[in-house]
């Protein structure tokens, strides 16, 4: 009797031990420490985060329209996505083509630039838009502000130039649009992409003719099926150093980098190309990290790091399928930005500075 008892008890507690352990999931992947993560953070493109107050705001086109997420890790940019605004349904310039949207805070407001199209493919009636808040809560809606003039003749604004990925630079009180567009309209969007420059009024009116930039000129930005600059985003150092990161070769492609244009001094004229010194690549992909480009930056939870947050290529096949990576950078003696090498997809990182628990 006392050996099947004890045979008995045997059994209840194998089974209790199998239990537990399916329902712990033994067999899964164990969650991260609580202070680490890895890449890819997310599925996605042309990542836009930024940092206002103890928050990270971080927005994206999909489905033809933009979703807006609010977060306090950088880890997590895409978390409780909201839809704030989606394409008009009626003809217009902007029925097609939702791409790369920016989101600014700009005295008082938030203000969305984006770029669409009146159709396509071929995108070859790109032009860029604004959109302001309602109130100092991006969620509670926008205003569409219509398109905003990036062609040669302001006094008329007739002829607008195809124009994408407008930014801001806000410079000793002036505001300025920076943005990649075509010297000409064209008919086949085959067609090269330089950068440009226009002073604004006030965050949805360009009041000025604008200047050329920059052009894919260097070996590093040339030699692929198209030449291009694109996804112009604005960094400054703590000495107050201005600087222009920028995305060239080809998007759909494993080549595709970032180049820099530094402004001479923080009192030097923008609008004046010799003022700005061109140097790159500053940043470029791996064998296993392809195709990184179009970069944000934001500052850790606690403001001592500085992180860049951009895509990759899912493969070298050629398209548009990728990931959001994230990853700390540094600066070197002269005060440039060094983004180092893209950190391969698993490899563990600490979180931002700020973050943990």
């Amino acid at each position: 009797m006392k050996s099947a008892f004890t045979f008995l008890f045997i059994i209840v507690v194998l089974m209790l031990t199998y239990c537990n352990s399916a329902v712990s999931g033994d067999d899964e992947k164990p969650p991260e420490p609580e202070c680490e993560f890895v890449n890819p953070i997310a599925h996605g493109q042309d990542p836009w985060a930024i940092k206002h107050g103890d928050s990270y705001y971080f927005i994206e086109s999909a489905g033809g329209a933009l979703h807006i997420s609010k977060t306090q890790s950088l880890t997590t940019l895409k978390m409780n996505q909201q839809e704030v605004w989606s394409l008009p349904d009626h003809a217009g310039w902007n029925q097609h083509n939702l791409w790369a949207p920016e989101l600014h805070f700009i005295q008082g407001k938030w203000y969305i630039y984006y770029a669409a199209g009146e159709s396509g493919p071929p995108f070859t009636s790109q032009r860029s838009g604004v959109l302001e808040s309602v109130s100092e809560d991006p969620f509670e809606g926008f205003i569409d502000k219509g398109q905003l003039y990036t062609g040669d003749d302001i006094e008329t604004g007739e002829e607008n130039k195809w124009a994408i990925d407008l930014t801001v630079l806000d410079l000793n009180g002036q505001l300025y649009a920076i943005w990649s567009g075509w010297e000409e309209n064209r008919d086949t969007d085959h067609t090269p992409q330089h950068l440009y420059i226009a002073e604004m009024e006030n965050p949805w009116t360009i009041s000025g003719n604008r200047v050329k930039l920059s052009s894919p000129e260097e070996e590093w930005e040339t030699g692929g099926e198209l030449d291009l600059q694109e996804g112009p985003q604005i960094l400054e150092n703590e000495e107050g150093d201005v600087f222009i990161i920028y995305s060239t070769r080809e998007s759909w492609l494993p080549a595709y980098r970032l180049g820099q244009l530094k402004l001479s001094d923080r009192n030097a004229d923008p609008m004046n190309p010799d003022n700005w010194e061109k140097s790159g690549p500053v940043f470029m992909g791996t064998e296993d990290v392809i195709g990184a480009g179009h970069a944000s930056f934001v500052k850790s939870q606690d403001g001592t790091e500085d992180w860049i947050v951009y895509h990759t290529k899912v493969s070298e096949e050629p398209g548009w399928d990728r990931y959001i990576h994230i990853q700390p950078f540094g600066w070197d003696q002269q005060g440039n930005p060094d983004f180092g090498t893209p950190v391969s997809a698993g490899v563990t990182l600490p979180k931002p500075a700020g973050e943990c628990k």
